[in-house]
């Protein structure tokens, strides 16, 4: 383990505290997708792209993006599938002195009358069905993305060609119990889940509780501690309404809308990072 006088060393990851430095001291936006082979589609947006490389495939793209407001430094990294996994690169690129967080995911659709694959979702809240953050907090305390990104996607979707959803989603940690009736709780899991469409979660998916929860301890912290603020929340793709997944093709639309708006996001975030900042002056 590291001692307090040591560099954090990652162990899932190549990364050193300098990469996530950057855009005038408010450091990188880091994008987490679930998986390495998204992570590079996203970075194949990026200009001038450095890859570290490492052993389970959480490769860490670097580079900038040529925004209206100047160049934006930037990162993308796979956090995996669920919660823990996600805990497991969050906590590695906190340690390492990332604070601006932004998960490009998939999700299910869980309203399929009007919330159809191709569908961009920015979720407000997340249901914790799930038992990673529940090791943080108790599940009455709900777990909410940033405001910040909030009202940037907000300002986002009012210029968006496609349409942006807004809503509480659902964060699970078994995708074949909870939606696809494995087990000897089919039933009960059935039950869970029309509950939840009686409630109008729009969208289901196994990773925004922990980053939500993460954030909020982390946005606390830097508060005690006097540090940069703490920013995250998320993007997602629909890739399947009544069927839990559509056409590959489909699922690859979605998926590039869902970068297209991310990637606007942040830049709207950091423009108006810029302004303020310039505002102050």
């Amino acid at each position: 383990m590291t001692s307090a006088n040591e560099p954090f060393v990652p162990e899932h990851m190549n990364a050193e505290p300098g990469d996530f430095s950057g855009n005038g001291g408010r450091g990188r936006f880091v994008l987490m997708p679930g998986s390495d082979g998204r992570a590079a589609q996203i970075a194949e947006r990026f200009d001038g792209v450095q890859v570290k490389r490492h052993p389970r495939c959480h490769n860490l793209y670097l580079g900038s993006l040529s925004t209206a407001e100047g160049s934006l430094d930037v990162a993308c990294i796979s956090t995996g599938m669920g919660g823990a996994s996600l805990d497991i690169i969050a906590n590695e690129l906190y340690a390492l002195g990332a604070r601006r967080f932004l998960r490009i995911g998939t999700a299910g659709s869980l309203q399929p009358e009007v919330l159809r694959t191709g569908a961009v979702v920015v979720p407000t809240a997340s249901v914790r069905d799930e038992s990673t953050s529940l090791r943080y907090l108790p599940v009455e305390i709900p777990a909410t993305p940033s405001v910040e990104v909030l009202m940037a996607s907000h300002a986002e979707a009012q210029a968006s060609p496609f349409p942006i959803s807004f809503g509480v989603i659902h964060t699970k940690d078994s995708l074949h119990a909870r939606e696809f009736g494995a087990g000897p709780m089919a039933a009960e899991n059935g039950r869970f889940m029309e509950l939840l469409r009686a409630g109008n979660v729009l969208a289901s998916e196994m990773e925004c509780a922990q980053l939500f929860t993460l954030r909020a301890l982390w946005e606390r912290r830097q508060r005690d501690e006097g540090g940069p603020q703490v920013q995250a929340g998320a993007v997602l793709a629909i890739v399947g309404d009544d069927a839990p997944f559509a056409p590959k093709e489909h699922q690859s639309q979605a998926i590039q809308k869902a970068i297209d708006f991310a990637l606007r996001v942040v830049a709207r975030l950091e423009g108006s990072a810029r302004a303020l900042e310039k505002a102050q002056a």
